[in-house]
C-alpha cells in the first residue's frame, strides 16, 4: 500500500503538490469548493461574463488515482483532519494549502462554493456594473488596480476613482515600473486618490448600483453609482486554532522551517499564504513553495532524507495587467529584476489570465 499523503486546500499550490505526487502516494485533496478557482481571472469573469467559465477548473479532472473529497476542515491534529460533516481522513503525510480569503469578485463569496452559484454572483454583479456611470474602488494594490483596468477594458467611458490610504503605487517595486503604472492608468482615465480615505463606509452594499456620496478625510465629496472593496486578505487557519496541531502567530500564520515542514514535524508541510514567511503572499510563491514540498515528500516516499530548503528572496516580481491591452511588471533576471514591457506583461498573463496553464494541470482540452 503507498503512503497516504493529505493536501488541505485546492488552491494554487495545493492542487499543485496534488497532482505531482498522484502517481507515487494514496494522494487525498480536501476542499469545500467544486472546482478550483483561477482567481487572477476572476476580475475578467466579473466584465466578461461569456469568458467567465474559463476561470473555474473542476477538481474531478485533477487526480488520475487519487480522490478530492468536497469538505472543509474544521480541526487538525498530526494524523490527519476533521471534517465539516463530521468525517476524518487520516494519513502518514499532511500538507496545509489553505490560502486566504479576500473580498469578491478577487475571490468569491465564502458561501458559493458551486460552480453555478459563483456564475450567479458574478452574472449579477456585473449586471449591476454594467449599468453604473461612476466606479468607486477602495484600495490600490493589484487587485484594485487589476479591476480598475479590466472595467476600463470593458467600458472606457465609465468614470472609475481608486481611493487608498497609501501614498504610493507599488511601493518597493522599480520606479520606472511605478511611473508607467501611473502613465498607463492616467491614459486609461483612472482617477487615483491616494493618501486619504472616507470617512464613513459607502451606505450601499458593495457589488451594487445605488446612487451615493461619501466623503474623504480631505473634505472631498465623490458621488459613484457602485463601489467594490479590494483590500482585506484573512488568512485561512480557523481549523488550526485549536492548537491540536501547530500554534499559530500573533498573525495567524504557521511557523515553518527552512524546508517548510510546520516546526516540530518531519511529516506535516505548509505552504502559501497561510505560512509565517518572508515571500509575497501570491501565487506564484505559493507555487514555488509546493515545487520544494514535492521534492522533499518525494524524498521521504523514497526512504531518502528530505534535503530541499526554501529561502525568501529580495527580488519582488509582479505581472499586473491592465485589461487586454496593457499593464505593467517587473521580473528577476540574473543581473536583478528588470521592469517588464507591456508586451511581456500580456504575453505571459494579460491575455488569457494563466488559463492555458491550469488548463494542462487539470487535463482541459
Amino acid at each position: 500500500m503507498k503512503p497516504a499523503v493529505l493536501v488541505i486546500g485546492g488552491g494554487y499550490g495545493g492542487t499543485l503538490v496534488a497532482k505531482s505526487l498522484d502517481a507515487e502516494a494514496d494522494v487525498t485533496l480536501v476542499d469545500p469548493r467544486e472546482a478550483f478557482v483561477n482567481a487572477a481571472a476572476s476580475l475578467r469573469a466579473l466584465t466578461r461574463p461569456d469568458w467567465a467559465p474559463n476561470a473555474f477548473f473542476a477538481y474531478d479532472t485533477l487526480l488520475a488515482r487519487g480522490r478530492v473529497i468536497r469538505d472543509r476542515a474544521i480541526s487538525a491534529d498530526p494524523g490527519g483532519v476533521t471534517l465539516a460533516s463530521g468525517g476524518r481522513v487520516e494519513a502518514d503525510y499532511l500538507v496545509l494549502a489553505t490560502g486566504s480569503g479576500h473580498s469578491y469578485p478577487a475571490k468569491p463569496h465564502p458561501e458559493s462554493t458551486s460552480v453555478a452559484r459563483q456564475l450567479a454572483d458574478l452574472h449579477a454583479t456585473h449586471k449591476e456594473l454594467a449599468g453604473s456611470g461612476r466606479v468607486l474602488i477602495l484600495g490600490a494594490g493589484p487587485v484594485g488596480l487589476e479591476l480598475a483596468g479590466e472595467i476600463k477594458d470593458v467600458w472606457p467611458d465609465q468614470s472609475v476613482i481608486v481611493v487608498d490610504r497609501g501614498f504610493e503605487l507599488l511601493p518597493g517595486f522599480l520606479p520606472e515600473v511605478r511611473e508607467s503604472l501611473h502613465r498607463q492608468l492616467d491614459a486609461l482615465g483612472v482617477e487615483l486618490r491616494l493618501g486619504t480615505g472616507l470617512t464613513a463606509p459607502p451606505p450601499v452594499e458593495p457589488g451594487r448600483a445605488g446612487r451615493f456620496a461619501v466623503t474623504t478625510d480631505r473634505g472631498e465629496t465623490i458621488e459613484a453609482d457602485i463601489w467594490f472593496r479590494a483590500f482585506g486578505v484573512q488568512v485561512n487557519t480557523g481549523y488550526l486554532a485549536d492548537g491540536r496541531l501547530t500554534t499559530l502567530t500573533g498573525r495567524a500564520t504557521v511557523p515553518v522551517d527552512e524546508r517548510l515542514n510546520v516546526r516540530g514535524y518531519r511529516h506535516v508541510y505548509a505552504i502559501g499564504d497561510i505560512i509565517a514567511h518572508a515571500d509575497p503572499k501570491m501565487a506564484s510563491y505559493a507555487m514555488t513553495q509546493a515545487e520544494v514540498v514535492v521534492r522533499n515528500l518525494r524524498a521521504q516516499l523514497a526512504g531518502t532524507e528530505p534535503d530541499a530548503e526554501h529561502a525568501a528572496t529580495g527580488d519582488r516580481r509582479i505581472l499586473l495587467p491592465l485589461g487586454t491591452r496593457a499593464g505593467v511588471g517587473q521580473l528577476p533576471t540574473p543581473d536583478g529584476v528588470v521592469a517588464a514591457p507591456v508586451e511581456t506583461v500580456q504575453q505571459r498573463k494579460g491575455a488569457d489570465l494563466f488559463t492555458a496553464r491550469f488548463a494542462g494541470r487539470f487535463g482541459r482540452d
